[in-house]
């Protein structure tokens, strides 16, 4: 995309719509205050964004209820989904502008039939401290002494979300480090929340699972760490997608969205602090996520390990390019697709150029 035309001025009113997919919309923090000088309520430019609720959406939660999406003229609208790849189809046809979710084999399949998203900004990353998405193994495993290292995982089964996720590959990398293959494990593919009791009943040996499961599972003595975040250090987990349509129809309207979505992500990063909800900024914070988003516990939020989100917005293309290989190396890839057609930070780097870098508040 030509730089002139993310600055091209190009707004879409706020309209109600029929279409089925928006019947349930729940619109979060309605009835807070638009910030002093921003428009008014009915002047709003429209962004309709799927969300599935969980933590890693904070951005958008704390950008909606500080008002960084009004003072660019935007009125947020959330659409739910009950998960991640539901939204591809909508968003790729425009009935929803913007999502996020998990990278995963089935979006670059999607991308590779024609479908029109692109990941713009970075929403779940690993970095040093951080790892939300780590391996964990039955307590009783590890107290026999049967399980000490990643090499022990051999035919044990090993529980994750779905086939061909970011978090299949960051088990791929576990094994690889002890010279085994992602195949030399049994795996069973079921949902995150149904992690903890299947470790608790000993369906599964291990998991690769995600917050706030993690951090359940270890307090009920069912499980145990196994990962560092060393293992594969800033991962991109999951990204924030734009719709084809959106881009190409409202581009001014895309770059304001990613300026508020950023100024949402510097408040979540000052609420961090060595690997928790530590940092200045934490109270806020959580008080925001137990309100809107689908964790309601303002007690697990300070034991939980948080996602990382890049402040200044940028992905990590290396490791979506590393994850793309292990996609195709174990046959998931549909047809012939490159992380360079499925990435546009455009809009980051412009928010960037105005915002300026990241400083921590202290």
């Amino acid at each position: 995309m030509a730089s002139a035309a993310l600055f091209s001025i190009h707004f879409r009113p706020a309209r109600r719509t029929s279409l089925m997919l928006l019947a349930s919309v729940a619109i979060l923090g309605a009835g807070i205050a638009a910030p002093r000088g921003s428009a008014h309520a009915a002047d709003l430019a429209e962004v309709r964004v799927g969300t599935n609720g969980v933590v890693s959406d904070a951005a958008f939660f704390i950008a909606n209820r500080k008002g960084y999406f009004a003072e660019q003229g935007i009125k947020v609208t959330f659409v739910p989904f009950d998960a991640g790849p539901k939204m591809i189809a909508p968003l790729g046809v425009g009935q929803i502008d913007v999502a996020a979710g998990a990278i995963s084999a089935g979006l670059f399949n999607a991308a590779a039939r024609g479908i029109e998203i692109k990941m713009v900004a970075d929403k779940g990353s690993t970095p040093p401290g951080y790892d939300y998405v780590p391996i964990l193994v039955r307590k009783a495993l590890v107290d026999s002494g049967k399980v000490k290292t990643f090499k022990d995982l051999k035919g044990l089964k090993v529980a994750e979300a779905g086939k061909g996720g970011s978090q299949s590959s960051k088990l791929n990398e576990a094994l690889k480090s002890v010279g085994l293959s992602y195949k030399d494990v049994e795996h069973e593919y079921i949902g995150y929340p149904q992690h903890v009791p299947a470790l608790m009943n000993g369906a599964v040996d291990a998991a690769v699972t995600t917050e706030p499961s993690a951090t359940q599972a270890v307090e009920r003595g069912a499980a145990v760490r196994l990962s560092m975040d060393k293992l594969y250090p800033n991962q991109e987990v999951a990204a924030l997608f734009y719709g084809g349509k959106f881009i190409k129809d409202s581009p001014e309207l895309a770059r304001k969205f990613m300026v508020a979505y950023i100024k949402g992500a510097r408040v979540y990063n000052d609420a961090l602090k060595g690997g928790k909800f530590a940092g200045p900024a934490a109270d806020e914070v959580i008080k925001m996520l137990t309100e809107d988003s689908n964790v309601k516990d303002a007690s697990l939020y300070r034991k939980m390990t948080p996602n990382g989100i890049n402040p200044d917005g940028l992905l990590n293309v290396a490791s979506l390019k590393k994850d793309l290989q292990f996609y195709k190396d174990q046959g998931y890839l549909e047809g012939q697709i490159t992380v360079e057609q499925v990435v546009d930070e455009s809009f980051a780097k412009a928010a960037l150029k105005e915002l300026g870098p990241y400083r921590r508040k202290d």
